[in-house]
């Protein structure tokens, strides 16, 4: 089975995704996008995949969206996709692709859901939020 990441190691969340992904059992495909940029086809092919909107799959945060004025409503879909074509840092992180759906894993546990073994174990996040105690059972933030 294959599990692909589109994965920043600069980013918290995405080194959270692909930690849950391996303590699945699973060692995905890592693609970093900033350095392997997806082709044109396969962003739009994600998106669509994980039922978001160009607009919801584009990162405002660290990104040239705001130099670029990328937050005109009059943007079409394709001025959007040309942007983060030539700027792979707006593409929002991280895409997963597995055989059972595509996820951008905002929050990192969104990962779960397409995952053949989401049964992790305990999953703690780098900030310390727990994602799956002791027991095994999904909870929000600790205090």
């Amino acid at each position: 089975m294959t599990i692909t990441i589109y994965h920043n190691p600069d980013c918290g969340t995405s080194r959270n995704t692909l930690a849950m992904i391996r303590q699945s059992g699973e060692e995905p495909l890592l693609i970093e996008y900033l350095k392997a940029p997806p082709a044109r086809a396969d962003i739009v092919r994600m998106i669509a995949d994980a039922g978001l909107s160009v607009r919801e799959a584009l990162r405002q945060k660290d990104t040239p969206y705001e130099s670029l004025g990328l937050g005109a409503p009059e943007l079409s879909d394709d001025d959007l996709l040309d942007a983060m074509e030539a700027h792979p840092i707006l593409i929002n992180r991280p895409f997963v692709v597995t055989p059972l759906g595509t996820r951008l894993c905002r929050p990192s546990e969104l990962v779960l859901e397409i995952l053949p073994n989401p049964d992790i174990g305990p999953f703690t996040k780098e900030d310390g939020e727990v994602v799956i105690d002791d027991q095994g059972r999904r909870v929000g933030q600790t205090e």
